[in-house]
């Protein structure tokens, strides 16, 4: 029987590392040469890194690109063909998909679908393809496509299914969003049983700034079945024996991709030979992966660690400080961080004030016991009494008590603890603040600018607080770090006595619902009201999100975890009249 064996290698690259992107190609193009691959796919942009961004305009950085590609080709001499995604330029820049074979580059597919939008800008770098692509390798027809390309029921898929192929390969950098794994699954299944081809689907894993790309490679059969899937969130090499009679049967019997072909309507596809014989004909069978999808809540879990732990790595940070205040948000992040970086690498500092309760501090100290970290206490009393001394002149005769001046009185705490924790990282080598607001804070401004903002990276600033208590409880089914009590007391930021944050907000159950339909899904006043929600609540709700887009603008990055996130997924002016009803 006639059997194309694919190699998927999800690996994690960084952007502009070039000769270490390369290495972790080769060593993954070994590994599956030992069991027999004909083909070795890699993501997209592998030997760059995904997404370079304006270093894509420097001529230098794209001639280094082109060489790191060109010394892959050499050294991987002797190894199974390789697809990888690189960078050419040819008159015009192109993200390209390279075939290598024996020491050469022997083909190259240029993505035709660039996506502009959300937080991708390809329009801005790359000139769209316009050429399929079937490369004939151990016998068998493979078209080659990239990423977007796929999104599309009328594109390279299809036009390389008409030239004959009988396996595509589609290579990417897709990045995670909560839930975008069953929906590109759905997808992908859909293109294979449309256009009766297996669909071999690489995904890029690892943290890149904002972005986590969360692997979960995929290879379908011609109906659209999954026959093998990579790991979530971590780099995996997916080998799967893909039986090419099988295919060939199913197209004999569809009669769509003859008509599709009688028509003569699809692109002209370029044809390159590689090989005839498979890479080792007496290879044994492969054993069967698994092919159930991740728990979504525990995936969402593990974006973030990966986000953070990769952010924190590849800037050329090892050590992270954390506020922690007794809350459930300070503990979640307490508790990434730990996942991410380990213990030893993590410290944290408990900040209280004259309004911090009891309760809060033996949380926080709770915590850390259970987390293993070092913590530092750093009462803050003695500064916060001295500021409120030096500016009682300018604020009034309300008297000491920061709750007489209102918020400023307030947010001055805030920026004390703000203070102290830059003051640390400062002084410790290669060390960074984690923040601690969440995605419901952060949308309406619920935060303190220069204060409880201040800091390297916003770990949950795309968290919904509702979403935030349900990992919480998540984190504590692995083990139980979290106190019960931080997860089960009502949200408070203590800087009044009494306060709680319902005095400043919606209940969270309320207002997460609102910010997500206005945030995310771009409705009107009106639409939100239809969906069931009170007018008054909704409209205080948008008046909050759009006049607070200054403070967001100058919050740290954080791990995207939703559909839309604030900052480079999310574009607004700051200065606009627009209200939004």
């Amino acid at each position: 029987m006639h059997i194309l064996r694919v190699a998927l290698a999800q690996i994690n690259t960084t952007v502009g590392d070039l000769d270490g992107n390369r290495e972790r190609i080769l060593d993954a193009a070994r590994r599956a040469a030992a069991q027999g691959a004909d083909v070795v796919a890699f993501p997209e942009m592998a030997i760059t890194g995904y997404p370079p961004e304006d270093q894509l305009l420097r001529s230098s950085f794209i001639e280094a690109a082109q060489e790191s590609l060109e010394r892959l080709a050499e050294e991987a001499r002797g190894l199974p063909a390789l697809i990888v995604g690189c960078v050419e330029f040819d008159r015009h820049l192109y993200n390209a998909a390279a075939v290598i074979e024996d020491g050469d580059i022997v083909a190259m597919y240029h993505k035709q679908h660039l996506p502009n939008y959300g937080v991708f800008d390809e329009d801005r770098y790359f000139h769209p393809g316009d050429t399929p692509l079937v490369v004939t390798i151990a016998g068998v027809q493979v078209g080659i496509t990239v990423c977007e390309d796929a999104w599309y029921p009328a594109g390279p898929i299809s036009d390389e299914a008409v030239a004959g192929a009988r396996v595509i390969v589609n290579i990417n950098a897709s990045p995670f969003y909560a839930g975008k794994t069953r929906d590109r699954e759905r997808m992908l299944a859909t293109r294979a049983a449309d256009n009766t081809v297996a669909l071999a689907y690489v995904n890029q894993v690892g943290g890149q700034d904002e972005l986590v790309f969360d692997g979960n490679s995929l290879v379908f059969d011609a109906t659209g079945a999954v026959m093998a899937r990579g790991a979530s969130m971590q780099e995996d090499l997916v080998v799967v024996d893909i039986p090419i009679e099988a295919i060939v049967q199913r197209q004999l019997h569809d009669s769509r991709l003859r008509r599709m072909r009688e028509a003569g309507s699809h692109a002209f596809a370029e044809e390159v030979w590689v090989s005839e014989e498979p890479a080792d004909a007496s290879r044994p069978a492969l054993a069967m992966r698994g092919t159930e999808p991740p728990d979504a809540l525990a995936e969402t879990y593990d974006a973030l660690v990966i986000g953070t732990r990769d952010y924190v790595r590849k800037s050329g940070f090892e050590h992270v400080y954390v506020a922690l205040s007794g809350g459930i948000d300070s503990a979640i992040v307490g508790a990434i961080a730990v996942d991410a970086l380990g213990a030893e690498h993590v410290t944290g500092v408990s900040l209280p004030s004259r309004y911090s309760s009891e309760g809060s501090v033996a949380d926080a100290v709770d915590l850390a016991q259970r987390l293993g970290i070092r913590t530092i206490s750093m009462p803050i009393e003695a500064m916060h009494a001295a500021a409120l001394d030096t500016l009682a002149p300018e604020l009034g005769a309300g008297g000491p008590a920061a709750g007489d001046w209102g918020t400023a009185g307030e947010n001055v705490q805030s920026r004390i603890r703000g203070l102290l924790v830059m003051a640390l990282s400062n002084h410790a080598p290669r060390s960074m603040v984690l923040t601690t607001g969440n995605k419901s804070e952060y949308a309406c401004g619920y935060a303190t600018l220069y204060g409880d903002m201040v800091g390297g990276f916003a770990v949950i600033k795309d968290v919904p607080k509702t979403l935030v208590w349900k990992l919480a409880r998540y984190r504590n089914t692995v083990s139980e770090v979290i106190p019960q009590s931080s997860i089960d007391k009502p949200p408070s930021a203590e800087l009044r006595a009494g306060q709680l944050d319902t005095d400043s907000l919606p209940p969270y159950e309320v207002l997460d619902p609102i910010i997500e339909a206005y945030v995310e899904d771009d409705l009107s006043l009106e639409a939100i009201v239809a969906l069931g929600h009170d007018e008054a609540t909704a409209k205080r709700v948008i008046d909050m999100v759009n006049r607070n887009e200054y403070k967001r603008r100058q919050s740290a990055p954080c791990v995207k975890i939703t559909p839309r996130a604030f900052g480079r997924d999310r574009r607004l002016p700051l200065a606009t009249k627009y209200r939004g009803y």
